[in-house]
């Protein structure tokens, strides 16, 4: 992947999301908040989270101490499947985390070694906070649910954070047409 994507696209889905907030439309409010213990959005975000991962084992090398990857893609795969029946409270969280991980993996490396490009650190900082933010919603998902009980307490608050979404994800689109 370009840096010129990996800037792009994140900034594209945080001025989206940004906008969405900003409205504080009804629809948008709901379905946040129900977002946490959705069992669709557990099939959709957990079950695209386990694809990636395991395509990702599936096509590991020896070089990567995956001597057999099939086997690791199997074990991984039963784990996947079990977790839906066995963890399903707030399984659409921990694939969002785990989605995160994922791509702050793959943005993190379009922007190594890229020196000559200070602009990349509006993505990389923000990129590192993601994946405290995710290794942290992953041990304790229900804190999802709890920060959207605080941000839609009040709806200046998710307008003021939809708004320095928007401006964050505009910000990276400026930038991503700056290299």
């Amino acid at each position: 992947m370009s840096l010129f994507l990996a800037t792009l696209l994140p900034g594209l889905l945080c001025a989206v999301l940004g906008g969405l907030l900003a409205s504080n439309h009804s629809l948008v409010t709901s379905s946040l908040k129900a977002l946490p213990r959705s069992s669709a959005a557990a099939y959709l975000l957990f079950g695209g989270a386990a694809v990636w991962f395991l395509w990702i084992t599936w096509n590991s090398s020896p070089a990567d101490n995956f001597d057999h990857p099939g086997l690791f893609t199997a074990a991984f795969a039963v784990v996947a499947v079990l977790s839906f029946q066995c963890v399903p409270d707030f399984l659409a969280v921990r694939g969002l985390a785990i989605l995160a991980l994922l791509a702050a993996w793959h943005l993190r490396g379009a922007a190594y070694m890229e020196y000559d490009k200070p602009q990349r650190l509006v993505l990389v900082g923000p990129l590192f906070l993601l994946v405290a933010a995710a290794l942290w919603l992953g041990v304790q998902p229900f804190r999802l649910r709890d920060f959207f009980a605080w941000l839609f307490f009040r709806p200046a608050r998710t307008r003021v954070i939809g708004v320095a979404l928007l401006a964050y994800g505009l910000a990276l689109a400026a930038v991503a047409c700056s290299y």
